[in-house]
């Protein structure tokens, strides 16, 4: 007779038939390291917490159009990517802000000026994940704060009508915060990694891709090349639904040259190299130099050497050199996290080392009076 058995049916007559053998103790097959987990907000309703203002959507709409053209060579403005290596300090990120934008009113003409706002780090082994994954920096893992704080701080500076750029580092982050972001990155330890360049592909506003940490640029282009096409791959949905997001394709991709373990590659050479790498890969020479990580020895201090000579490619005619990055706060150096928190020194990195606010301001401003000289004799010769 046939049988009509269950499946669930039959698996319990299997091991009821099979008792007597000498099976092993039935155990977890899946999350045998996984302690627990929890549940977060969906990215809908942290926006409806977080509600965007009319003049925030205007600074990101603006300014991602401002962007675009500096990178197709429409606006011939130079882009400044600064701000601290991580934001950590709610507070101290503000008043950075609020300086920033001042003087990116000053040299609007010549800078475009775009907020370094990174809330998650790489990590090569452990350490601090940064805002997102830690808040309260005492490894409780807050993330659900740690998304809204992260939210609201973009907020707040998206409505002083300053742009912001980060790196996106989990494929989970961009459904709550890319709405607010100027500029995303993609770093030198992620730059060769599928899922990041899946995730690129469908990002809202123009993307950086790193070189690699050993200094190759080749996974960089590769990465730049593959977010331009369509992608399909597993995500989250704005209700934070496991679902298959498609993407369009993000045609707004830029190298970012950060240096490698031979060193610095910000010499008028190493950016002939790359923009004639980027040529033959078809995609477009224009592109960007990180002035700290290898590019400063990972020396803070030597930042400027790297900017100057950025300021000086421009002035001497590097038309594809469109954009600089600095690694700035409102204090120079950085400090460890003492045990006792309320020992953090304001305003300083807990991360990479940065200058101080008197330096990025003599930097961009000598920056910009050297750029309105020679815009300014270029106007006279023609």
């Amino acid at each position: 007779m046939a049988s009509f058995l269950s499946c669930d049916e039959r698996r319990v007559g299997f091991f009821q038939s099979n008792a007597t053998k000498d099976l092993p103790m039935m155990r977890p097959l899946h999350d045998v390291n996984v302690r627990d987990t929890t549940p977060l907000i969906a990215p809908r309703y942290l926006k409806i917490e977080e509600e965007i203002s009319d003049t925030a959507v205007r600074t990101i709409l603006d300014s991602r159009e401002t962007v675009k053209r500096i990178l197709s060579g429409e606006d011939r403005r130079l882009m400044a990517v600064v701000g601290p290596c991580s934001i950590h300090d709610h507070t101290a990120a503000l008043e950075y802000a609020a300086r920033l934008k001042q003087l990116a009113d000053d040299v609007a003409d010549q800078i475009v000026l775009i907020m370094r706002v990174y809330f998650e780090k790489p990590r090569t082994t452990v350490g601090w994940k940064g805002l997102i994954n830690d808040p309260h920096l005492d490894d409780s893992f807050d993330i659900s704060t740690g998304l809204r704080v992260a939210r609201r701080i973009l907020l707040e500076i998206a409505t002083m009508g300053l742009p912001t750029a980060t790196e996106l580092l989990e494929p989970i982050t961009p459904q709550y915060i890319a709405d607010l972001l100027t500029v995303a990155s993609i770093g030198a330890r992620t730059t060769e990694s599928p899922t990041h360049r899946q995730m690129a592909s469908g990002l809202s506003m123009p993307v950086g891709y790193k070189n690699g940490t050993d200094g190759s640029l080749q996974v960089a282009l590769d990465a730049m090349l593959a977010a331009r096409h369509q992608h399909s791959f597993l995500g989250i949905d704005a209700d934070g639904k496991t679902c298959i997001v498609n993407t369009k394709g993000n045609p707004w991709g830029f190298l970012v040259l950060r240096g490698g373990r031979n060193g610095p590659n910000y010499d008028a050479s190493s950016l002939a190299e790359a923009a004639e790498k980027l040529s033959a890969a078809k995609l477009s020479p224009r592109l960007v130099v990180d002035c700290s990580h290898a590019n400063s020895n990972k020396d803070y201090t030597k930042q400027a050497i790297a900017w100057n000579s950025g300021i000086q490619q421009r002035l001497d005619g590097n038309d594809n050199l469109v954009g600089l990055m600095l690694e700035s706060n409102l204090n120079p150096g950085n400090q460890p996290l003492p045990p006792d928190r309320k020992q953090l020194r304001y305003g300083i990195s807990i991360t990479d080392g940065c200058i101080g606010w008197d330096e990025t301001e003599s930097l961009i401003r000598a920056a910009h009076e050297q750029l309105a000289m020679a815009s300014a004799t270029a106007q006279v010769i023609a």
